[in-house]
């Protein structure tokens, strides 16, 4: 990417009410030059696709801690193909089983960052995947 700034839209899908790791890497990104949009707890997947369309985002990061990502993330990743978000980079983080992450890969989810990943990789790894 040239000068332009990466634009990251964070979000809180489901019923998880807890948001204070999504607001640490909302910052982290801030922090790190990144123009954020954070859509705060308890969006849908159609307005979580709806907020990256309006944003025009590069990044989606999907934060999650309810364990409902089997069934949230196959509809986000169904809604931005639909919508022809296919080149936005969909990452994940929270509580989300070593085991789902295969799947959660191969429906396009490109990077899935579990508790106590620093913001530092976070960063590194969304830069690299938009230079």
């Amino acid at each position: 990417m040239t000068d332009k700034k990466i634009r990251v839209l964070i979000a809180k899908p489901g019923l998880d009410g807890h948001d204070r790791g999504a607001k640490v890497i909302a910052r982290a990104l801030r922090d790190a030059g990144m123009e954020v949009v954070y859509t705060g707890i308890r969006q849908t997947p159609e307005m979580i696709v709806e907020a990256a369309l309006q944003e025009d985002v590069d990044v989606v990061g999907l934060s999650i801690l309810s364990g409902a990502h089997m069934a949230l993330f196959p509809r986000i990743m169904d809604l931005m193909r639909q919508h022809g978000l296919d080149d936005v980079l969909v990452v994940a983080g929270g509580i989300i089983p070593d085991e789902d992450v295969p799947a959660l890969q191969a429906m396009g989810v490109k990077g899935v960052f579990g508790p106590g990943t620093s913001t530092d990789t976070i960063v590194r790894f969304i830069r690299e995947h938009l230079s």
